[in-house]
């Protein structure tokens, strides 16, 4: 029996519920108050739809206080909300330019627990140059000796993983740049390492990422990383 898909689709189409879930891709847990904000609603208009998507298996909820803080419940739900951005018509060359806050996601940005954008997609790359990985059966890539090697020096912890059945490195494509960076456990690992090392800080926006001087430098000694001075700025 087919998987009945108009559920998940039902509960991710509605546009408010679809703004309070791309507000959750950061990665980040976020009060009912911010969330309402983000999808434009009163508190109790916005209450009735994180119910629904909390029933609906998509949120996680952890009560603190009088407080309820939502999170993404799933690594699959941020793929799959990855996926739809995809589908998602891009402006054409006569659509008005891109807004600031577009061009900053764009450039850099979370992918629920990895990097996304320009900049991830520029740093697969640079790994994908020097060997740091190579294929693992369809769709799921594996690090070579010289990749936990490069890694370990970097303080990236890769112990404890637990097995996936999708890999612990696979490629993730894009919805900005219609190429692929790198997703799964090793990523996420990667990631929340740049962001302890200062390398990358979150952009106003809290799914923006912005590439500091320092993370600019440490990436181009690290991995040979060249950016651009937009990406770098």
């Amino acid at each position: 029996m087919d998987a009945n898909i108009a559920i998940p689709a039902a509960l991710i189409g509605d546009p408010a519920r679809a703004a309070m879930l791309q507000a959750l891709m950061d990665g980040r847990a976020l009060p009912a108050t911010a969330l309402a904000c983000a999808a434009g609603l009163t508190p109790q208009a916005a209450s009735n739809h994180l119910g629904r998507l909390t029933d609906g298996g998509l949120l996680a909820v952890t009560r603190q206080g009088r407080h309820r803080y939502y999170r993404i419940a799933d690594p699959r739900v941020g793929e799959a909300l990855e996926a739809l951005s995809r589908l998602a018509p891009m402006p054409r060359p006569l659509d008005p330019p891109l807004s600031p806050k577009a061009r900053r996601l764009r450039e850099a940005r979370t992918c629920y627990d990895h990097l996304a954008g320009r900049l991830g997609v520029a740093l697969a790359d640079a790994f994908e140059r020097q060997g740091l990985f190579e294929a693992d059966g369809p769709d799921r890539y594996r690090l070579t000796d010289i990749g936990h090697a490069r890694l370990a020096a970097l303080g990236v912890d890769l112990t404890g993983l637990k097995p996936n059945p999708r890999g612990r490195l696979r490629p993730c494509i894009d919805w900005t740049e219609r190429r692929r960076h790198l997703a799964g456990p090793i990523a996420a690992r990667l990631l929340a390492r740049l962001f302890d090392l200062g390398w990358i800080a979150r952009g106003a926006e809290g799914r923006s990422a912005v590439l500091t001087p320092a993370g600019a430098k440490g990436l181009r000694d690290a991995f040979g990383l060249e950016l651009e001075p937009a990406a770098a700025a």
